[in-house]
């Protein structure tokens, strides 16, 4: 199989290609669905579950309804993947994982699924991802991994947990794929792959029938080629119309490049490539501003025993794990049973700890209308380094969600853009905003998409 090279397909070319006549929701799914059953390709490790006779239905009907004239909503026709997170009626929600196969097919479609199909989109399947969304790599011990796009005869990891989400873009199955991100899960397979990603604040978009990880970390968001891409499929989960961004100038932006933690042991190709970044950035006229940001370095202070994600998903899966944990990840069970080592109270004092920090990181970045940094430190290792080194699978992993992860924990909305140079290996800058400033960050992140692009 070819791999599709970027830039890939964007909603709007699409969307234009389907008002001029010049392809079809039929082409468009067929399409997607070929590259998922090429037998030289990663379909049979992207998706768990895919829809081909359903989806192939939809997009007859949408292309008859286009015929007729109506307006069936702005992701109309566009083939989307959904991660293994979301119920789909009539199917099973396994989330990665072998202990939930037998568990009941949803009743309804998750919220954010009747949002995307209410749009128009047509859902082609369901994608593999680490199990329960538990690590930054990507791995699954249960249902293969599929590999990243850059040097794919080298196996390397496709960045977790929405793995299969991010392959499903990349390898032309979908045109855009649905994620999560509890500690960077959808903008650290963007970075590793090459696409475009963004995590909204949490609370912006409903998590009904999204199996969890983290109730207090968890959030959905898009994986795609563009920052308009991310823009449109944001708003429909949102629940509100689309608006395209507004084109606003990157010169006069004020971006602050933090300092503490981020920059720390950065592979020499990420480093390059965020100093080439920063460089072109700052020659389009951007204020660019070192920002010490000393408090990202406590933050992991404060989770020295998997922080919150541990104890809620300990929470959530603790009968399990005392009944079958051979059927678990193991790796994904150790990071799970680190939860037992944090008290109550000190569950307590970490949520209080949280909101202290949220509100110093506001007065922090309040001068800026981004801050920058790498989103991730390394580059995609080779998937067969780590599966069998649960050491080298653990450095990795950390690696992976320094950066992304503190911004979870601090509530904030982020964009990774890809900034790596054709045919070097993916990398990617992450351009963090406010709390509910998620239009904004939106709208600063396309200014320096386009400045990068020249």
């Amino acid at each position: 199989m070819t791999v599709p090279t970027l830039p890939l397909d964007t909603i709007a070319r699409q969307q234009m290609a389907l008002a001029a006549s010049t392809t079809s929701a039929t082409t468009l799914v067929e399409q997607a669905c070929a590259c998922a059953r090429d037998s030289d390709g990663e379909g049979q490790l992207v998706f768990l579950d895919h829809n081909t006779e359903a989806a192939m239905a939809q997009a007859a009907h949408a292309d008859a309804m286009r015929n007729a004239g109506v307006d069936q909503g702005p992701l109309a026709g566009m083939p989307i993947s959904v991660k293994d997170l979301f119920d789909i009626a009539g199917e099973t929600t396994r989330a990665g994982s072998r202990i939930r196969e037998s568990a009941p097919a949803a009743d309804a479609d998750a919220a954010i699924v009747r949002r995307l199909k209410g749009a128009g989109a047509i859902i082609v399947g369901r994608t593999n991802m680490t199990e329960f969304a538990y690590s930054g790599i990507g791995i699954n011990p249960h249902y293969g991994t599929p590999a990243n796009p850059w040097d794919r005869p080298g196996r390397r990891i496709p960045g977790g947990s929405s793995s299969g989400a991010a392959i499903s873009v990349t390898d032309g199955m979908a045109i855009a794929a649905i994620g999560t991100d509890t500690g960077g899960s959808v903008r650290i397979p963007s970075a590793l792959t090459g696409l475009t990603g963004f995590k909204p604040t949490a609370n912006r978009i409903p998590q009904d029938g999204c199996f969890p990880l983290s109730f207090s970390l968890d959030s959905i968001g898009p994986l795609a080629a563009s920052v308009e891409c991310c823009n449109v499929i944001d708003g429909v989960m949102a629940g509100v119309t689309p608006e395209a961004l507004p084109d606003i100038p990157v010169r006069g932006l004020r971006l602050g490049a933090a300092q503490t933690l981020v920059l720390e042991d950065l592979e020499d190709t990420v480093a390059a490539a965020y100093e080439r970044a920063l460089s072109k950035l700052s020659a389009a006229g951007v204020i660019l501003t070192d920002v010490s940001f000393d408090i990202l370095a406590d933050i992991p202070k404060l989770s020295t025993a998997g922080g919150l994600a541990a104890v809620e998903a300990l929470s959530l899966h603790r009968q399990d794990l005392e009944v079958e944990p051979q059927n678990f990840d193991h790796r994904v069970a150790a990071r799970m049973m680190n939860g037992a080592k944090t008290s109550g109270a000190d569950y307590v004092d970490l949520l209080h700890a949280r909101g202290r920090y949220c509100n110093e990181a506001d007065e922090i970045t309040a001068p800026y209308d981004a801050i920058l940094m790498p989103t991730c430190p390394r580059i995609a290792p080779k998937i067969a380094d780590l599966e069998n080194d649960d050491t080298a699978f653990g450095d990795n992993n950390l690696a992976m969600l320094r950066n992304t992860a503190l911004f979870n924990f601090l509530d904030r909305c982020a964009t990774s853009l890809p900034i790596h140079q054709a045919g070097d290996a993916p990398v990617g800058l992450m351009v963090v905003g406010d709390t509910d400033d998620d239009r904004w960050n939106l709208t600063v992140s396309k200014a320096i998409e386009g400045a990068l692009a020249k």
